[in-house]
Protein backbone atom coordinates (compact mmCIF):
# COMPACT_ATOMS: atom_id res chain seq x y z
CA UNK A 1 0.00 0.00 0.00
CA UNK A 2 1.03 3.52 -0.87
CA UNK A 3 0.46 6.39 1.03
CA UNK A 4 0.13 9.72 -1.05
CA UNK A 5 0.86 11.91 1.81
CA UNK A 6 3.97 11.25 3.70
CA UNK A 7 3.01 14.18 6.28
CA UNK A 8 0.09 11.91 7.30
CA UNK A 9 2.17 8.87 7.74
CA UNK A 10 4.58 11.77 9.96
CA UNK A 11 1.62 12.72 11.97
CA UNK A 12 0.48 9.57 12.87
CA UNK A 13 4.17 8.21 14.08
CA UNK A 14 4.57 11.00 16.34
CA UNK A 15 1.17 10.65 17.85
CA UNK A 16 1.52 7.19 18.72
CA UNK A 17 5.14 8.00 19.78
CA UNK A 18 3.65 10.55 22.12
CA UNK A 19 0.51 7.77 23.16
CA UNK A 20 3.38 5.30 24.01
CA UNK A 21 5.97 7.67 26.04
CA UNK A 22 2.59 9.01 27.93
CA UNK A 23 1.79 5.16 28.95
CA UNK A 24 5.61 5.05 29.77
CA UNK A 25 5.16 8.13 32.33
CA UNK A 26 2.23 7.32 33.93
CA UNK A 27 3.52 3.66 34.42
CA UNK A 28 6.13 5.07 35.69
CA UNK A 29 4.74 7.47 38.05
CA UNK A 30 1.97 5.03 39.35
CA UNK A 31 5.39 2.60 40.20
CA UNK A 32 6.67 5.55 42.10
CA UNK A 33 3.80 5.89 44.07
CA UNK A 34 3.29 2.50 45.25
CA UNK A 35 7.15 2.11 45.99
CA UNK A 36 6.83 4.95 48.16
CA UNK A 37 3.37 4.12 49.73
CA UNK A 38 3.90 3.08 53.28
CA UNK A 39 3.82 0.14 54.21
CA UNK A 40 0.85 -0.95 56.60
CA UNK A 41 1.72 -1.32 60.34
CA UNK A 42 0.42 -5.00 61.43
CA UNK A 43 -2.08 -5.65 64.15
CA UNK A 44 -2.27 -9.47 65.98
CA UNK A 45 -4.83 -11.59 67.19
CA UNK A 46 -3.33 -14.89 68.51
CA UNK A 47 -6.50 -15.96 70.78
CA UNK A 48 -8.72 -18.96 71.53
CA UNK A 49 -12.24 -19.84 69.87
CA UNK A 50 -13.70 -16.51 71.61
CA UNK A 51 -11.70 -15.03 68.87
CA UNK A 52 -11.55 -17.46 66.33
CA UNK A 53 -15.20 -16.69 66.08
CA UNK A 54 -16.50 -20.31 66.88
CA UNK A 55 -19.95 -21.55 65.66
CA UNK A 56 -20.37 -18.33 63.81
CA UNK A 57 -20.54 -17.12 59.92
CA UNK A 58 -17.33 -16.28 58.29
CA UNK A 59 -17.23 -12.84 58.96
CA UNK A 60 -19.65 -12.50 62.22
CA UNK A 61 -16.50 -12.53 64.86
CA UNK A 62 -15.57 -9.79 67.07
CA UNK A 63 -12.07 -9.60 65.22
CA UNK A 64 -14.10 -9.65 62.03
CA UNK A 65 -15.58 -6.56 63.32
CA UNK A 66 -12.48 -5.36 64.35
CA UNK A 67 -10.75 -5.58 61.22
CA UNK A 68 -13.90 -3.81 59.23
CA UNK A 69 -13.76 -0.88 61.79
CA UNK A 70 -9.55 -0.53 61.38
CA UNK A 71 -10.15 -0.60 57.95
CA UNK A 72 -12.42 2.69 57.79
CA UNK A 73 -10.89 4.28 60.50
CA UNK A 74 -7.27 3.36 60.76
CA UNK A 75 -6.76 2.84 57.07
CA UNK A 76 -2.67 2.38 57.71
CA UNK A 77 -3.40 -0.98 59.94
CA UNK A 78 -3.93 -4.58 58.98
CA UNK A 79 -5.25 -7.16 61.01
CA UNK A 80 -4.60 -10.88 61.10
CA UNK A 81 -6.41 -13.75 63.07
CA UNK A 82 -3.57 -15.89 64.08
CA UNK A 83 -6.28 -17.12 66.68
CA UNK A 84 -7.36 -21.69 67.08
CA UNK A 85 -10.14 -22.63 68.68
CA UNK A 86 -8.93 -24.64 71.57
CA UNK A 87 -5.78 -23.55 71.73
CA UNK A 88 -4.20 -22.84 75.57
CA UNK A 89 -1.52 -20.79 76.64
CA UNK A 90 1.06 -22.89 76.23
CA UNK A 91 0.06 -23.30 72.44
CA UNK A 92 0.21 -19.66 71.98
CA UNK A 93 3.51 -19.71 73.66
CA UNK A 94 4.70 -22.61 70.96
CA UNK A 95 3.28 -20.78 68.30
CA UNK A 96 4.17 -17.49 69.01
CA UNK A 97 7.83 -16.85 67.94
CA UNK A 98 6.98 -17.64 64.22
CA UNK A 99 3.92 -15.44 64.13
CA UNK A 100 6.55 -12.43 65.55
CA UNK A 101 8.83 -13.35 63.08
CA UNK A 102 6.54 -13.83 60.00
CA UNK A 103 3.81 -10.70 60.74
CA UNK A 104 6.62 -8.28 62.36
CA UNK A 105 3.03 -7.00 64.86
CA UNK A 106 3.56 -3.54 65.87
CA UNK A 107 0.47 -4.48 68.37
CA UNK A 108 0.26 -8.27 69.77
CA UNK A 109 -3.85 -8.76 71.30
CA UNK A 110 -3.36 -12.05 73.51
CA UNK A 111 -6.79 -13.82 74.48
CA UNK A 112 -5.79 -16.97 75.58
CA UNK A 113 -6.38 -18.52 79.28
CA UNK A 114 -10.21 -19.80 79.42
CA UNK A 115 -9.81 -23.57 78.08
CA UNK A 116 -6.28 -24.12 80.32
CA UNK A 117 -8.71 -23.15 83.35
CA UNK A 118 -11.85 -25.28 81.61
CA UNK A 119 -8.84 -28.62 81.65
CA UNK A 120 -7.84 -27.77 85.03
CA UNK A 121 -3.99 -26.93 84.17
CA UNK A 122 -2.45 -25.35 86.42
CA UNK A 123 -2.89 -21.75 86.77
CA UNK A 124 0.46 -20.74 87.97
CA UNK A 125 1.53 -21.94 84.47
CA UNK A 126 -1.01 -20.32 82.94
CA UNK A 127 0.05 -17.22 84.44
CA UNK A 128 3.95 -17.95 83.81
CA UNK A 129 2.71 -18.76 79.76
CA UNK A 130 1.02 -15.31 79.42
CA UNK A 131 3.69 -13.46 81.19
CA UNK A 132 6.27 -15.11 78.38
CA UNK A 133 4.34 -14.61 75.70
CA UNK A 134 3.67 -10.49 76.88
CA UNK A 135 8.07 -10.60 77.64
CA UNK A 136 8.68 -11.69 73.96
CA UNK A 137 6.14 -9.95 72.46
CA UNK A 138 7.68 -7.22 74.22
CA UNK A 139 11.23 -8.26 72.82
CA UNK A 140 9.99 -7.90 69.44
CA UNK A 141 9.12 -4.54 69.43
CA UNK A 142 5.51 -5.10 69.55
CA UNK A 143 2.81 -3.36 72.10
CA UNK A 144 0.95 -5.69 73.97
CA UNK A 145 -2.93 -6.09 74.75
CA UNK A 146 -3.79 -8.41 77.19
CA UNK A 147 -7.71 -9.97 77.61
CA UNK A 148 -8.81 -10.89 80.53
CA UNK A 149 -11.60 -13.89 81.15
CA UNK A 150 -13.41 -15.44 83.87
CA UNK A 151 -15.06 -18.76 84.33
CA UNK A 152 -18.20 -20.30 86.18
CA UNK A 153 -18.57 -19.94 89.89
CA UNK A 154 -19.17 -23.75 89.77
CA UNK A 155 -15.67 -24.48 89.42
CA UNK A 156 -15.29 -23.21 92.68
CA UNK A 157 -15.09 -19.01 94.85
CA UNK A 158 -11.27 -20.18 95.09
CA UNK A 159 -10.37 -21.72 91.41
CA UNK A 160 -12.48 -18.71 90.47
CA UNK A 161 -11.07 -16.34 91.80
CA UNK A 162 -7.07 -17.18 91.44
CA UNK A 163 -8.17 -17.38 87.95
CA UNK A 164 -9.60 -14.21 87.31
CA UNK A 165 -6.69 -13.07 89.33
CA UNK A 166 -4.15 -14.15 86.51
CA UNK A 167 -5.01 -11.28 84.11
CA UNK A 168 -4.40 -8.48 86.01
CA UNK A 169 -1.45 -9.84 87.77
CA UNK A 170 0.46 -10.30 84.43
CA UNK A 171 -0.58 -6.73 83.04
CA UNK A 172 1.16 -5.61 86.23
CA UNK A 173 4.31 -7.31 86.25
CA UNK A 174 4.65 -7.40 82.22
CA UNK A 175 3.29 -3.74 82.29
CA UNK A 176 1.37 -4.27 79.57
CA UNK A 177 -2.99 -2.83 78.56
CA UNK A 178 -5.36 -5.00 79.93
CA UNK A 179 -9.25 -5.58 79.31
CA UNK A 180 -10.65 -6.77 82.23
CA UNK A 181 -13.24 -9.27 81.25
CA UNK A 182 -13.88 -9.63 77.11
CA UNK A 183 -17.52 -10.76 78.12
CA UNK A 184 -18.42 -7.85 80.72
CA UNK A 185 -20.83 -7.19 78.29
CA UNK A 186 -22.34 -10.55 77.32
CA UNK A 187 -22.77 -12.53 80.11
CA UNK A 188 -26.06 -10.58 81.39
CA UNK A 189 -27.37 -11.92 78.36
CA UNK A 190 -28.08 -15.83 78.45
CA UNK A 191 -29.63 -15.43 74.62
CA UNK A 192 -26.85 -14.22 73.39
CA UNK A 193 -24.97 -17.43 73.84
CA UNK A 194 -24.83 -20.20 71.30
CA UNK A 195 -26.35 -23.79 72.44
CA UNK A 196 -23.30 -25.00 74.45
CA UNK A 197 -23.55 -21.63 76.70
CA UNK A 198 -20.00 -21.57 76.69
CA UNK A 199 -19.75 -19.61 72.88
CA UNK A 200 -21.16 -16.24 72.22
CA UNK A 201 -23.70 -15.86 69.39
CA UNK A 202 -23.43 -12.92 66.79
CA UNK A 203 -25.40 -11.04 68.51
CA UNK A 204 -23.02 -10.68 71.33
CA UNK A 205 -19.80 -9.83 68.92
CA UNK A 206 -20.27 -6.04 68.64
CA UNK A 207 -20.15 -5.51 72.41
CA UNK A 208 -17.14 -7.74 72.69
CA UNK A 209 -15.56 -5.31 70.15
CA UNK A 210 -17.13 -2.61 72.28
CA UNK A 211 -15.18 -3.97 75.42
CA UNK A 212 -11.79 -3.85 73.64
CA UNK A 213 -11.99 -0.67 71.42
CA UNK A 214 -10.93 1.57 74.74
CA UNK A 215 -8.01 -0.31 75.68
CA UNK A 216 -6.59 -1.12 71.97
CA UNK A 217 -7.15 2.72 70.82
CA UNK A 218 -4.44 3.93 72.68
CA UNK A 219 -1.84 1.39 71.50
CA UNK A 220 -2.95 2.14 67.67
CA UNK A 221 -2.06 5.86 68.72
CA UNK A 222 1.93 5.48 69.88
CA UNK A 223 4.31 5.64 66.83
CA UNK A 224 6.93 2.82 67.05
CA UNK A 225 8.98 1.75 69.61
CA UNK A 226 6.91 4.33 72.21
CA UNK A 227 6.36 1.33 74.66
CA UNK A 228 4.27 -0.90 76.26
CA UNK A 229 1.52 0.95 76.88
Amino acid sequence: MKFRNKSIVGNTLLASRRKVLALLLGAAVAGRAQAGAEPKSTLLVVGDSLSAGYGLETGKGWVDLLRKRMDADKPGWAVINASISGDTTAGGLARLPVLLSRDKPRVVIIELGGNDALRGLSLQQTQDNLSRMAALCKKSGARVLLVGMQIPPNYGPTYTARFAAIFPAVAKSQNVALVPFLLSGVVAHPDWFQSDNIHPAAQAQPTMLDTVWPHLQPLLALKPGRGAR
